[in-house]
């Protein structure tokens, strides 16, 4: 198959991530009556409700993906009267579609406009260093494997890395790979180490690029709650996009931004949500299960960030230790008259992220992840100082990489 694109499995994953977000938060947003299958683009008196917009990267896959995530929430495919040609399908919705694969300002693709993200020596430092790690866990299983193959060919650990990556690569596209039955459980622990090194080195605290492929999301998360629009950019915004209420509206119930999955680690580094800045091991094998950073736990297959608002009655209020349903918006007491006290959540996929470890300790407090709003924004006003944008994606610097992995904190100043 051609490189890029998305998979059916890929596709699926995305509409049942739509149906998930509909669920849990759509029939609540728009207070859905008894009964209702899925979204409906009017008030119940027919009144016309007002389009969200919904932004993706030019990219094939992507774009593929916020179709199939529309389909799920917006529910064209289980309607009650069935609707056979999808007609209309997006007429529900608005989407903006940002360039992405060369250099113009795509926050949802901020590689493009950090230019040092693209020089080999900064930009794939975790690619380097991933290529050390690899002999060290599957030398074994080279050996193991030439057993197996035809004389005259010698096996090299990149070539059985190679094995491993098909078989992730065929679950991915058909759901099943031989390749995946040759391998150990501690080789796959391994594997998912390797992985974990690239990203943290690439992407995240390990790489001087780090926080600066993550700001420009970081500073539209931050105007979206601040309700302001961003008149002039300073990182990878596109301020012409981000400065009009037709392609960044700042007055919707959510939000949806379909991305790359490096954008999430990028974002989190430069939240400076510390609880993840756990420098991958380059010479343990197996790896440490207990590590904070991995990546198969952060970007699995159709890995999603959602940034919650929560209006609460009490500028204190109880945390909830056990799992509810929320059928109807007043259910458990809430009143949006009374629910001025507003409190920022994050989930990582079904995770809910540990904002006390932000930098600063503006969250701390709370054992249930949620931060005061006002805080929030306090522990991240310092956010665009720390990464230095410009000479980490433009300045003139070499990187030595020395092992076992550096943290340069996801920044470098001259």
């Amino acid at each position: 198959m051609g490189e890029s694109y998305l998979t059916g499995l890929g596709a699926s994953a995305e509409l049942q991530a739509g149906i998930t977000f509909w669920n849990r938060y759509g029939r609540t947003l728009y207070n859905t009556s008894v009964g209702q299958l899925a979204y409906n683009a009017s008030f119940p008196n027919g009144t016309p409700r007002s389009k969200p917009v919904l932004r993706t990267t030019s990219q094939s896959r992507i774009e593929n993906s916020m179709i199939n995530w529309a389909l799920g929430f917006f529910g064209p495919s289980f309607e009650e009267v069935p609707n056979l040609t999808l007609a209309n399908f997006t007429v529900a919705f608005d989407i903006v579609v940002i360039e992405e694969g060369g250099t113009e300002n795509d926050t949802l693709a901020s590689y493009d406009s950090c230019f040092n993200d693209n020089v080999d020596s900064t930009g794939y430092i975790g690619d380097s260093d991933l290529f050390t790690y690899i002999p060290l866990y599957l030398s074994n299983a080279t050996t193991r494997l030439q057993n197996y193959v035809h004389s005259g060919f010698t096996l090299n650990t990149n070539d059985t890395y190679a094995m491993q990556s098909i078989c992730a690569y065929e679950n991915g596209y058909i759901g099943s790979s031989d390749f995946c039955t040759l391998f150990t459980q501690d080789e796959w622990s391994g594997f998912e180490n390797s992985l974990d090194i690239e990203y943290f080195y690439d992407y995240a605290y390990g790489n001087p690029t780090g926080r600066a492929q993550g700001i420009g999301y970081l500073q539209e998360l931050l105007a979206r709650l601040e309700h302001q629009y961003i008149t002039s950019s300073n990182s990878s915004v596109n301020s012409t996009l981000d400065d009009n209420p037709t392609t960044f509206p700042l007055d919707q119930l959510f939000y949806a931004d379909f991305s790359h999955d490096d954008i999430i680690v990028s974002v989190i580094t430069a939240l400076s949500l510390d609880y993840f800045r756990d420098l991958p091991s380059l010479t343990t094998v197996p790896p440490d299960p207990n590590r904070h950073f991995i990546l198969s736990h952060m970007t699995p297959f159709a890995g999603r960030l959602v940034t919650e608002v929560i209006g609460c009655t009490s500028s204190n209020p109880a945390p909830v230790q056990n799992h509810r349903t929320q059928y109807y918006p007043t259910q458990y007491g809430y009143n949006a008259t009374t629910a001025t006290n507003k409190f920022i959540r994050m989930r990582l996929n079904n995770g809910i992220l540990p904002l006390d470890t932000i930098r600063g300790g503006f969250c701390n407090g709370r054992t249930d992840g949620l931060c005061a709003m006002s805080k929030f924004l306090e522990s991240q006003q310092d956010a665009y100082e720390l990464l230095n944008y410009d000479y980490s994606c433009f300045g003139n610097y070499t990187v030595t990489n020395v092992l076992p992995g550096k943290d340069y904190d996801g920044t470098i100043f001259a």
